[in-house]
């Protein structure tokens, strides 16, 4: 597991809810996220306010260029969903940069595990120590 990459120069990441683009976020994440395809906004709304939210912006206009967010207790699970890139800064690191700042604020709260299911970013998230659950039949889901 690699430490937190430093993130691009000329952009920063916050915590900070009330930062985060809620209409661009759900634009994303509706238009072109393979796993939220056509998620409606209030939903995402309520997803927004229910979650510990990252976002990386521009540090000199502001402007919210990737976001991530967390479903936790924070204190005995989490769950990270949602990390999103925009197409025009994506291959300068902002991702892995986004998921080394959500792993070491979940790490802080004394979080155990936290999980995430992708299609596609496994070597994003490997960089940090995620892998395939040690034992997929002990875990189960209710799908409705």
């Amino acid at each position: 597991m690699t430490d937190t990459p430093p993130l691009a120069e000329g952009y920063e990441i916050s915590t900070d809810a009330d930062r985060i683009d809620a209409e661009r976020v759900h634009r994303w994440l509706s238009t072109d996220a393979y796993w939220a395809m056509g998620r409606e906004r209030e939903k995402q709304d309520r997803a927004i306010e229910g979650s510990l939210n990252f976002g990386v912006y521009e540090t000199v206009s502001g402007e919210q260029v990737a976001y991530a967010r967390v479903v936790t207790d924070r204190a005995t699970f989490a769950w990270l969903c949602d990390v999103y890139v925009d197409p025009s800064v994506r291959g300068k690191g902002i991702g892995t940069a986004l998921v080394g700042a959500v792993r070491e604020q979940v790490r802080s709260y004394g979080v155990k595990r936290m999980l995430l299911a992708t299609h596609d970013a496994h070597g994003v998230y490997e960089k940090h120590g995620f892998a395939p659950l040690e034992k997929p039949d002990q875990w189960m889901a209710l799908y409705f």
